[in-house]
């Protein structure tokens, strides 16, 4: 039951019922109604603010465990580079430099993936830079895996053909040269016999007399016959594949021609005296992938261990090169 109220009338020294109109009453639930409303507004918002909902709760964990999970995820992306990295140095250290292969350059194994931008569709999102960052180093590891499979590919390739590979390499001397007496001028810093100055050899030179017979030193195709009467004379290239070229000069005479294939030992000609040349003899270069190097260090074929030395000894001693 309500209460009653009551007011003091100071003109009938009495309490006068109080009785307040529908207006009044109308004012005052409304008012009431708006408190009430503002109260329970401000309740919830204070609610709201310090302390999550049963949803927000199992979003929060939700997160923190995505969150783990990606931590987890990359240190497992950390232990795969690491382990691509060493499968990396294995191949350009010890299976490409077996087979004479150039390693795959650094440019093609860190190449970038351009074009648009691969994950537009993870950004806007709280947690997107961890997102992005994982997908970009697992997109990375998965190009160079590409390329490092490649790469095996390449170098089974090459263990398949290894006789051939073997057969193809410049490994004997180009002269028939016991007892080691027909090696001349090697490697390195020599006195020209024509213009007397001091200039870099770029092969060795075997003496022998006119007509002498020289042998391909690997298997290979001839890709130039050429005749001379300047600098090294009449010359035979020979492309023995995997980037080997070896070339002889000053023959008196070809024995092959352009575009013949030829093996270990056949002969191609013969020694003579052309071009820049003062005395019978056959310079012998070796060229690979398009740099000359020096051809002693593929006579490994036809000399021992002893005769090897012997010939280094004798190939630097020489004071002049014959061209």
């Amino acid at each position: 039951m309500a209460k009653e109220k009551f007011k003091y009338n100071p003109e009938s020294l009495s309490f006068d019922k109080i009785r307040l109109s529908f207006w009044d009453k109308t004012v005052r639930f409304f008012s009431y109604f708006m408190a009430s409303v503002l109260l329970a507004i401000l309740y919830t918002v204070v609610f709201t603010l310090l302390f999550d909902s049963p949803k927000e709760k199992a979003l929060i964990r939700e997160n923190d465990q995505l969150i783990l999970q990606y931590d987890v995820m990359n240190r497992k992306l950390a232990t795969v580079e690491n382990v691509l990295e060493e499968l990396q140095e294995r191949d350009d250290n010890i299976y490409r430099t077996i087979f004479e292969a150039e390693p795959i350059s650094t440019s093609v194994r860190n190449a970038g993936m351009g074009g648009i931008n691969r994950y537009a569709e993870l950004e806007g999102y709280d947690n997107s830079e961890i997102v992005i960052e994982t997908a970009k180093r697992l997109d990375n590891i998965l190009k160079k895996v590409y390329v490092q499979s490649k790469s095996y590919d390449e170098v089974i390739d090459l263990a398949m053909n290894k006789e051939k590979f073997i057969a193809s390499l410049p490994a004997i001397q180009p002269i028939s040269n016991k007892d080691l007496k027909r090696t001349g001028s090697g490697w390195g810093y020599r006195i020209h016999p024509i213009y007397k100055i001091r200039k870099f050899h770029e092969g060795i030179d075997f003496t022998a007399p006119k007509g002498t017979e020289i042998y391909a030193t690997g298997d290979g195709t001839i890709v130039a016959t050429i005749s001379s009467r300047r600098g090294y004379g009449n010359e035979v290239r020979i492309d023995h594949g995997y980037g080997y070229v070896t070339r002889y000069a000053h023959l008196s005479k070809f024995n092959v021609t352009k575009g013949q294939k030829v093996k270990r030992g056949d002969v191609i000609g013969f020694v003579g005296s052309t071009g820049l040349s003062t005395a019978p003899h056959l310079h012998y270069e070796v060229h690979h992938n398009g740099k000359k190097v020096n051809p002693i260090n593929y006579f490994f074929d036809d000399l021992t261990a002893e005769e090897y030395d012997r010939m280094i000894e004798l190939s630097m001693a020489s004071g002049q090169s014959f061209d």
